[in-house]
């Protein structure tokens, strides 16, 4: 077999890992589920009972007081949650998101100030690139950032950043130096009590009811000058190798989605009849099962791969990442507004979870980098 699909084959511990996080999602999370859509509160279930089994945050290294897990291993978490509630699976995966820029790229005293309080399940971490203007254009954002003696004092507007409000930790990025353009942007940690910091109102979403996305404010914010991540001037840089790490995570969130609607449609077409008998014997019905179960499969195997990668710090992983991201969110879409139509008119009702995935699983195609723009990084990497 090709090396590069053998090296994510999954090892004992990694198939243990899943039993034992579906069996929590099973029974701490599904039951709150429904609920937290509906009322658009924050899964506080979800997080004590992933803090506690200690799969909040499974790639910080051990030296911090972490697991010390894989890349794979934070897949696998995020996918089992995700497959019962898409706002939970945010709880791990936004951690994942905050801290692999400092992972990265801090300094060794850095990740010491930071990650043992995230580690304890003690805080959480999110990441603040987007502008209201710089979305799929973030090189053009305008938040800056300042010297001033031994600090940097930070002023501008981040936006859509999830678990805002919750978290405690925020890894942002800013402009150093606006004429070296991308160049000049630099990548920092703050922290909910430092001065000047604030936070919005949450914003009325589609879908994750539950994971509160809200704008954050810096106004004269100032924190210590050793809070910056690496060297001046290598933000964007971070940033985007940061996603080519990440990108799969979201793929494993929308992976998690699409097998959750499609365990709920093959439960539901085995148990309703028409016309004298179950419709699960109807051939069309079973070729979209057929067709939704191909898809999810098909999707998990490329995010296990572009994880793998990742994680043995492959050159050119943009594409791999993009191409993983991309298809699992599309798949997801698909999967789930599949799933609506085989429950028929239960499908449509919040008497059944599909509508609930369907909602969430739009998200997917939309952050950590639009589909649109995830085709654009694929093409690129084929034509360079």
């Amino acid at each position: 077999m090709n090396s590069e699909f053998d090296s994510y084959r999954l090892s004992d511990e990694h198939e243990a890992l899943r039993e034992a996080v579906r069996d929590l999602a099973e029974k701490d999370i599904a039951p709150h589920a429904a609920e937290v859509d509906e009322e658009a509160r924050y899964p506080v279930e979800a997080r004590t009972a992933l803090v506690k089994a200690g799969f909040h945050a499974i790639t910080i290294p051990e030296e911090y007081g972490g697991e010390g897990a894989d890349e794979l291993a934070g897949c696998i978490v995020i996918e089992e949650v995700a497959r019962v509630c898409a706002s939970s699976s945010l709880i791990p995966g936004v951690n994942g998101l905050g801290l692999t820029p400092i992972l990265l790229s801090a300094s060794p005293e850095l990740k010491k100030q930071v990650f043992p309080s995230i580690a304890s399940g003690e805080s959480m971490i999110s990441y603040a690139l987007s502008e209201r203007e710089a979305g799929s254009d973030a090189a053009s954002m305008k938040t800056r950032a300042r010297r001033d003696g031994d600090e940097w004092v930070l002023d501008g507007t981040k936006c859509w950043i999830t678990n805002a409000g919750e978290s405690d930790w925020y890894t942002v990025m800013a402009v150093t130096d606006p004429e070296k353009k991308a160049s000049g942007i630099s990548a920092f940690v703050v922290h909910k009590d430092d001065p000047g910091f604030e936070v919005g109102p949450k914003e009325r979403k589609l879908g994750i009811h539950g994971s509160p996305t809200r704008e954050i404010y810096f106004q004269g914010c100032r924190i210590p000058e050793d809070r910056i991540i690496g060297a001046e001037g290598t933000g964007f840089k971070t940033a985007l190798a940061t996603l080519d790490h990440t990108r799969p995570t979201i793929g494993a969130q929308a992976v998690g989605i699409a097998q959750g609607a499609l365990d709920v449609a093959i439960d539901y077409v085995k148990e309703r009849s028409q016309f004298g008998k179950k419709i699960a014997e109807f051939q069309g019905l079973q070729f979209m099962l057929a067709d939704m179960a191909m898809k999810v499969e098909a999707a998990r195997q490329l995010v296990y791969v572009a994880t793998s990668r990742a994680e043995r710090g492959e050159k050119d992983l943009g594409f791999i990442s993009s191409a993983a991201k991309c298809l699992a969110s599309d798949t997801a879409m698909s999967v789930t507004t599949d799933a609506v139509q085989l429950l028929g008119g239960a499908g449509y009702t919040r008497d059944f979870p599909v509508e609930r995935m369907m909602r969430d699983a739009k998200i997917t195609q939309i952050y950590e980098g639009t589909n649109q723009i995830q085709r654009m990084v694929m093409a690129r990497s084929l034509l360079k």
